[in-house]
């Protein structure tokens, strides 16, 4: 089975993150695999150990994110391969990765492709939905269970408290969400094979695409941490006199009533 997991490399949101100039500051930040795309590259490993294959894990950057395609090798991937865009593009968005993404897919014949659910650093899903749309393949998204017969794919996927089960077939494109799977750590004896396993380095000429094919759509203007939450209030008295003292603070000073 011919297996590609579409990685990003993402800020540690658990670390401190510092805003200059409306953009977060990498001096000093953490940066490790998303979250998410850990559960798509665990999945492609317990697939390919079942039904044989090779695990490629992508990645649209620069030369940083060879640090997380090492890891993502350590845990078990195959091959790695970095599309470095740090010189030929300017502005990005979720349209240049899915272009650059689907570009670099369409001859490789895919039979199966994970991607995280959401990058935590933009969390807007959008990726993997425009490489499978590009790709001309189906594809299911915030997935919990996945298995394969064949070529016919069952899953289940989230949604919002409940469940669907989908029955649809190879060659499929699926996002993964929390629940999935429990992400391995990557061992020592990973650690040292990824360092001897094959990671190629592309372009954009090695694509056939220059800037202008994959010209960001959107752009974003300002990144803001969210205000700092005031401290809480506590009611005191009968039961009457809390629920007035309550409604008058949700009209002068919450001003949501």
């Amino acid at each position: 089975m011919n297996i590609f997991v579409l990685m990003k490399r993402t800020f540690d949101t658990e670390e401190k993150i510092v805003i200059n100039n409306g953009a977060v500051s990498e001096d000093g930040a953490e940066f490790i695999i998303n979250p998410y795309d850990e559960y798509a590259i665990e999945e492609a490993i317990q697939v390919r150990d079942k039904h044989g294959g090779e695990i490629t894990v992508v990645t649209v950057g620069n030369e940083e994110a060879e640090k997380e395609l090492r890891t993502a090798l350590a845990m078990g991937c195959d091959k790695a391969v970095l599309i470095n865009i740090e010189d030929d593009v300017e502005e990005s968005d979720q349209y240049t990765t899915a272009k650059i993404l689907a570009e670099y897919l369409k001859d490789k014949n895919p039979d199966l492709i994970l991607a995280g659910n959401v990058a935590i650093d933009g969390g807007s899903g959008q990726v993997g939905p425009r490489v499978a749309e590009l790709l001309g393949i189906p594809y299911v998204t915030t997935i919990t269970k996945l298995d394969i017969d064949g070529s016919k794919v069952t899953v289940v996927r989230d949604v919002e408290g409940d469940e669907e089960i989908i029955e649809t077939s190879l060659p499929l494109l699926v996002t993964a969400q929390q629940g999935l799977n429990e992400p391995r750590y990557p061992s020592l004896p990973g650690i040292m094979k990824a360092k001897k396993k094959p990671l190629e380095e592309l372009e954009l000429d090695d694509l056939d695409l220059e800037e202008d094919d994959v010209e960001a759509k959107t752009k974003t203007i300002e990144i803001f941490l969210p205000p700092k939450k005031e401290a809480g209030k506590i009611l005191q008295g009968e039961l009457v006199d809390q629920v007035k003292e309550l409604v008058s603070l949700l009209h002068t000073e919450a001003k949501v009533v």
